[in-house]
């Protein structure tokens, strides 16, 4: 594709460390998706013929992924169209560059991406909504600097991790929106010298607009970046929530118990009962992060336009698509099916000690100041009151009041059930294989206390 000025071909040291047809072939539908788009367009321009177009596309829509000694999957792909149309094949990459290529290629990815990871997320968010109304009154203790502070409800709990899924979702709706321009017809930095109608090129592939710069166009990785950061987000949540169950199903708390199919047992001691599942997401989490570092770092020092330092944005986009992938659906099944101990948790929340704010707050409503109050209170060392009436008193809007949970919780499944529309281009039946979804609903087994 470029050995024109060379007068010898690569060496094996120069192949080893440039070649990326090992990882970028997961571009490989996008890459004919583009091309297919370029060949049109270059029949619109009269680079090409009627003919001649309905060759090269025919002969796209044909090609299948295959192993092979290719430098990239772009390279893959005009070899394979050489291989069946010969010098025609050639001809679609007129004024067209790799830069504008595997730019178009990784944003279409990449809103196939965002797809799915609301596809992955909602069902999460769902299972833990459809919990805090069947939940919405069941008392523990909530925390903070991981010690017992008042009486909560899991049910509002469940809601606390919804908020944060619904951010999530809303981030990456967020920056699908603004990558959701085309950089085809950029060509290497300076735009295609040929009548080619850009918008009607980013509309045949389903972006929303072109891009407006053609030195940003082929340079620009922010979409990358957001989509990174926003798994990172998404994932640093999710750690959180299996370090509190964790905790909540250790044998010292045991407020509740994992689905025996989503631990694992020890090989050495038999009463061992371990979350595995918990303690990968917080493991993934920590990797995520050094994911988002690198990528940013990668960025940080380059001129325009296009370098090749951005061969390695790829890998860290695919690793974390597949990734959630498998952690989500597995995280959405062992939420589902948590068995709550519903006499521990509410023996819990119930400790007098649990109940100290809400005397000082009675004495409060007498008249005497809050702090004088809070110091009583305080020398007392705890305090006996209805826990059920404690807890109804949080009646604020987004407290924890049984009757403000359930209101939330249907608010929010009802928001969660609404789907934004997918990308063009991107049905269900392109998802690879690795990416998963679906809802699970709470059954009445997994209401069950120990």
């Amino acid at each position: 594709m470029w050995g024109g000025r060379f007068s010898e071909g690569p060496s094996a040291l120069l192949r080893a460390l440039n070649d990326s047809f090992s990882f970028d072939r997961e571009l490989f539908a996008e890459d004919v998706q583009g091309s297919i788009a370029w060949a049109t367009e270059l029949g619109h321009a009269g680079v090409l013929e009627a003919d001649e177009v309905s060759l090269l596309v025919e002969s796209l829509r044909l090609l299948t992924l295959r192993e092979g000694d290719y430098e990239d999957v772009h390279s893959f792909v005009e070899s394979a169209l050489r291989e069946t149309l010969g010098p025609l094949a050639g001809k679609l990459h007129t004024g067209r560059s790799r830069n504008d290529q595997v730019a178009t290629d990784l944003k279409l990815w990449l809103k196939k991406a965002c797809d799915d990871f609301d596809a992955l997320v909602r069902p999460l968010a769902r299972v833990l909504a459809q919990r805090a109304i069947v939940e919405a009154a069941t008392a523990m203790p909530g925390y903070t600097h991981l010690k017992q502070a008042e009486p909560v409800t899991f049910g509002h709990w469940c809601l606390a991790y919804v908020e944060m899924l619904q951010r999530d979702l809303s981030r990456m709706n967020d920056a699908k929106n603004r990558g959701d321009e085309c950089p085809l017809g950029s060509a290497a930095l300076a735009g295609t010298p040929l009548k080619i109608d850009r918008e009607r090129l980013a509309h045949s592939l389903g972006f929303a607009r072109a891009t407006a710069n053609s030195l940003d166009a082929v340079s620009d990785r922010d979409f990358a970046a957001e989509y990174l950061f926003t798994a990172s987000m998404l994932l640093s949540h999710l750690s959180r929530l299996a370090e509190d169950l964790i905790f909540y199903t250790s044998d010292e708390v045991a407020y509740m118990d994992l689905p025996d199919a989503l631990a694992t047992g020890s090989s050495r001691m038999p009463q061992k009962k371990n979350p595995d599942v918990l303690e990968l997401t917080r493991g993934y989490a920590a990797r995520s992060i050094g994911e988002v570092t690198g990528f940013l770092s990668l960025l940080k020092g380059l001129p325009l336009a296009y370098n090749k330092d951005m061969q390695l944005d790829k890998e860290p986009l695919f690793r974390t698509r597949a990734l959630l992938g498998v952690l989500l659906p597995a995280l959405t099944a062992l939420a589902g099916a948590l068995k709550l101990n519903r006499e521990c948790m509410r023996g819990a929340a119930g400790s007098p000690l649990l109940l100290s704010t809400d005397a000082a707050d009675e004495l409060a409503a007498t008249g005497i100041p809050f702090r004088e109050a809070h110091e009583i209170v305080s020398r007392e060392r705890g305090h006996s009151s209805d826990l059920n009436t404690v807890l109804a008193k949080k009646n604020v809007y987004g407290g924890t009041a049984p009757d403000r949970v359930r209101e939330a919780a249907h608010k929010a499944l009802e928001s969660l059930t609404c789907h934004p529309e997918r990308s063009e281009g991107s049905p269900e039946s392109e998802r690879p294989s690795h990416i998963g979804g679906g809802s699970f609903a709470v059954s009445a087994a997994q209401d069950d206390t120990r």
